[in-house]
């Protein structure tokens, strides 16, 4: 008899239709049935040895909350025998109603060895006690993961015993996953922890990788890969964190339509084992990044959410470094400027921040300078080492890509059709902040904010505090013009102020987007395991 193995995961949801994700312990089929008689189905397709269905559920009546039962094989599997948890619920959107988008990112997963959890308690933990022990009451239309929803190199204790028991550690990379089955105990020990397991199962999600998914500081710089490509170790790691990232994470962010034209998703299905078609695809992807689309948009009404692959895109030589490719740059401009007046709210889902603290900004633009050789070979050299140790490559680290952002934002913004509303959503920093951006040469229409929620679950050290809130000093802020001088930099074509934070914790943003209204709120994770609020605010004009 096949056994559920993992999930179910609500991923797609719209105004009448769902997709549902599972993993079971054999070849079956897997059944959506929901309480309203709206049901799917879907035989799973085999990689490596594990077997996994997407079940599209369709017909689904606009604006209700249906409880929903998954089968394999006619037996019921969920929800699980004793379960403390409400049922599980496809809720299905009306054109007019509040949307509630819920994001962060970083969520180191590992189960604290004792009682205590030392990097404090877990935001989505919180979140799901809190639906749970109020099944009416708000929740999230959509989970926003913005990156780092597994750890492929920052493995727990009882992943390195499991990891210990299959090869000798001591041979690279050691305690970190080497393989696709390695990866897929990571998403055993986030998933099925038994909150995040009912919560994902009942607010839909739409995630993005960052560099943790695959390892940290992925795509830094040329130089960076072609030591990474030297080693014995990289290509396995680089090829099993595709192939399961396109498993786990990145079916599930397409809908019913896009899963119907995806060519490997349909060679996936038919294959007694999807392994080599998979990994023949990985192997294309590290060749050629242009060959494969990771970005994806996502349509709520009216909000249009972009989620931007900032790690797999890059280009990354010196002279023509870009955050994106010329084709993916092209795919968000076309996404962005679709259909003027069709949305009242643009969400651009990036890991990495756009608009960083001030001096962290002009150290990552004068750093990138020095790379390019700006100041010549030994500068360049220097450069190189400061990146790798100190982190520097986020969007300022790009800087052509960073202009080209904010004229792209600029351009949407601005005119009669213009949103209310253009919002950078990010994580990876380990801290929350709001940031506004000013143009030199007049301000969009649209409110425009860069909003950096992060960690859902991990920690950030006391030196590192001080040195984000120092950032954005007015000390820092001369620090940095210094760099940019000593660099030769150009000018960025917007400035910027912080509006709110720092904050620290595990933690939450919240929007709520009504008409062209729109609110945030920040929650913070304590240990009675209650979300608090921290601040709340208006940001759109209208």
């Amino acid at each position: 008899m096949a056994e559920l193995r993992l999930g179910p995961l609500l991923r797609y949801a719209d105004g009448s239709s769902a997709t549902v994700w599972v993993e079971a312990s054999r070849p079956c089929t897997a059944e959506v049935r929901c309480a309203d008689g709206t049901r799917g189905e879907s035989r799973t397709f085999q990689v490596a040895g594990h077997h996994y269905a997407l079940v599209a559920v369709t017909g689904l009546p606009p604006g209700t909350s249906t409880p929903y039962e998954v089968f394999l094989d006619g037996t019921q599997v969920w929800p699980l025998p004793d379960s403390p948890f409400p049922p599980s619920v496809i809720k299905t959107s009306l054109e007019d109603d509040d949307l509630r988008v819920s994001f962060g990112s970083c969520r180191w997963a590992a189960p604290a060895a004792d009682a205590h959890d030392p990097v404090g308690p877990d935001a989505l933990d919180t979140l799901a006690a809190r639906i749970a022990a109020h099944p009416d009451g708000e929740r999230p239309d959509v989970l926003l993961l913005l990156g780092d929803q597994v750890y492929a190199d920052e493995t727990s204790e009882a992943t390195r015993t499991w990891l210990a028991a299959r090869r000798d550690l001591s041979d690279p990379p050691g305690s970190e996953v080497a393989d696709y089955e390695e990866y897929t105990r990571l998403y055993y020990e986030s998933w099925l922890d038994p909150e995040i397991r009912w919560l994902l199962s009942t607010v839909p999600s739409c995630m993005i990788f960052d560099d943790h998914d695959v390892i940290d500081d992925w795509n830094t710089s040329a130089a960076w890969l072609e030591d990474m490509r030297a080693t014995a170790w990289w290509r396995e790691r680089l090829l099993s964190g595709l192939m399961s990232y396109w498993v786990y994470q990145h079916l599930g962010n397409l809908s019913p339509a896009e899963l119907a034209g995806d060519p490997l998703y349909a060679a996936a299905r038919e294959a007694p084992d999807a392994t080599d078609e998979l990994r023949a695809f990985a192997c294309a992807a590290d060749a050629d990044a242009a060959a494969v689309r990771w970005s994806y948009r996502r349509d709520f009404g009216r909000t249009r959410l972009l989620m931007v692959d900032s790690r797999a895109a890059r280009v990354l030589d010196e002279k023509n470094r870009s955050m994106l490719d010329p084709g993916e740059a092209e795919w968000l401009r076309e996404q962005v400027l679709d259909t003027p007046g069709s949305y009242d709210h643009l969400l651009i889902g990036t890991s990495l921040p756009w608009l960083l603290p001030h001096l962290v900004h002009d150290a990552e633009a004068w750093d990138a300078a020095l790379c390019r050789g700006e100041r010549g070979a030994r500068w360049a050299r220097f450069g190189e080492k400061l990146r790798r140790a100190a982190d520097l490559e986020h969007w300022a680290a790009f800087p052509s890509s960073f202009t080209a952002l904010a004229d792209l934002i600029a351009t949407a913004g601005s005119g009669p059709e213009a949103p209310a509303t253009v919002l950078v959503l990010s994580g990876d920093v380990h801290h929350a902040y709001v940031a506004e951006p000013t143009w030199q040469d007049g301000a969009p229409d649209a409110r425009v904010l860069q909003l950096t929620c992060s960690p859902v679950h991990n920690s950030v050290p006391r030196y590192m505090r001080f040195g984000f809130r120092f950032g954005w000093s007015a000390v820092a802020r001369g620090l940095g013009r210094r760099l940019a001088r000593h660099g030769r930099c150009d000018k960025p074509p917007v400035s910027w102020r912080r509006t709110g934070g720092p904050w620290f914790g595990n933690q939450l943003m919240t929007l709520t987007l009504r008409g062209r209204s729109a609110r945030l709120r920040l929650e913070q994770a304590r240990p009675d395991n209650v979300l608090k609020t921290v601040t709340e605010s208006t940001l759109s004009r209208t």
